[in-house]
C-alpha cells in the first residue's frame, strides 16, 4: 500500500520494513528473517526507533508476526523453485526486498512485483540510488487499481508466462480490499497454470483472537483508519477456504499464525512469539 499522490510508501509498508529491521537489532539470535534493506529503502529519520509503534516490548508480537509471515513465504518460494517453478509474483509488493536479499535464489526466478504506480516509481528510484539497480529478472509492474486496471493483464504485458506455473504471494493486502476484489484475485489465480501456488494472508475477526491480542488489533484498526487505509475485510478460516474453493481452487488449506509461531519461534529463551490475528490461505492450482 502506498500514497500515489506523493509517490512515497504509506505508513503500513514503512512500519513493516522497520519491524523487520528491528527484529535484527533488538531480538537475540536465531533470527527468523534477516532484512535491513527495507530500512535502507525507507530511510526514516534518525529517531525512528523512538517511535511509539517501534517500542521493542509493546510491538514484539507484531514484529514476530511480520517476520514469520515473510519467512513462510520465502520457504515456500525456495521449495517451489527446487521443484522447477521459475515465476514468482508479489501482489502489493511495497518494500519487499526478496530480490535484493536472496540473489542466488532470485537468479533462478522471474520476479514480478505488482503495486501501484506511485510506489513502483519511488522504489525503482531508491533501488538505483542505493546501488542495487533493477536486474533483468526483476519486473516492477505498476497497476492503477483505483482506475480499474487489471493486474492480470499488466502481468502478462510484463512478460509473465501464463502457461508456466508460478508462486503468487499476497500478504498484508486482503484486509484493505472488498471481499469481491479478493474473490476476483482468487479466480484469476485459479486460472494460472497447474502447479501454481497461492499464499494469501487474511485478518481474523476480533472474536477469534487471543484475548490478550484484541486491544492491539483494535489499535491497529484505528491507526489504519486514521492513515486513510482502513481495514475493510476480515475472514474466518472457513470463510476464506470457501471463497477459494468457490473460485476454483479446490486444493486449499488454512495455515494458522499459531502454527508459524510453533515452526519458527519454538524454545526461544526470550519467549518471542507472533501475535494471533493474521492467518494464511495456501492453495495449489490443480491439473
Amino acid at each position: 500500500m502506498t500514497d500515489d499522490q506523493t509517490g512515497t510508501p504509506d505508513s503500513t509498508a514503512v512500519r513493516t520494513a522497520l519491524w523487520r529491521a528491528m527484529h535484527l537489532q533488538v531480538d537475540p539470535p536465531p533470527h527468523v528473517l534477516e532484512d535491513e534493506i527495507g530500512l535502507r529503502l525507507a530511510a526514516p529519520d534518525d529517531g525512528w526507533r523512538a517511535r511509539p509503534d517501534m517500542d521493542p516490548d509493546a510491538t514484539s508480537a507484531f514484529r514476530a508476526a511480520m517476520v514469520s509471515r515473510a519467512r513462510f513465504i520465502e520457504d515456500l518460494v525456495t521449495e517451489q523453485a527446487d521443484l522447477g517453478v521459475t515465476q514468482y509474483v508479489i501482489l502489493g509488493a511495497g518494500l519487499d526486498t526478496f530480490a535484493q536479499r536472496r540473489p542466488e535464489l532470485a537468479a533462478r526466478l522471474r520476479i514480478f512485483e505488482v503495486d501501484r504506480p506511485g510506489p513502483q516509481a519511488w522504489k525503482r528510484r531508491r533501488l538505483v540510488e542505493l546501488g542495487y539497480g533493477i536486474p533483468d529478472r526483476l519486473h516492477l509492474v505498476p497497476v492503477d487499481f483505483e482506475a480499474g486496471a487489471s493486474w492480470w493483464e499488466r502481468l502478462t504485458d510484463a512478460g509473465f508466462d501464463r502457461d508456466r506455473p508460478a508462486v503468487v504471494a499476497s500478504t498484508g493486502v486482503s484486509m484493505y480490499l472488498t471481499k469481491d476484489a479478493t474473490a476476483a484475485t482468487l479466480r484469476q489465480t485459479a486460472a494460472l497454470a497447474p502447479g501454481s501456488t497461492l499464499a494469501m494472508s487474511f485478518l481474523l475477526p476480533v472474536d477469534l483472537l487471543d484475548a490478550t491480542d484484541r486491544p492491539a488489533l483494535r489499535a491497529s484498526e484505528n491507526g489504519a483508519r486514521s492513515s486513510g487505509t482502513p481495514f475493510i475485510s476480515f475472514y474466518t478460516p472457513q470463510e476464506m477456504l470457501a471463497l477459494a474453493r468457490e473460485a476454483g481452487l479446490t486444493d486449499a488449506r488454512h495455515v494458522s499464525g499459531t502454527s508459524l509461531g510453533d515452526r519458527y519461534f519454538a524454545n526461544r529463551p526470550d519467549g518471542l512469539r507472533p501475535s494471533s490475528g493474521e492467518d494464511l490461505l495456501l492453495a495449489t492450482v490443480s491439473g
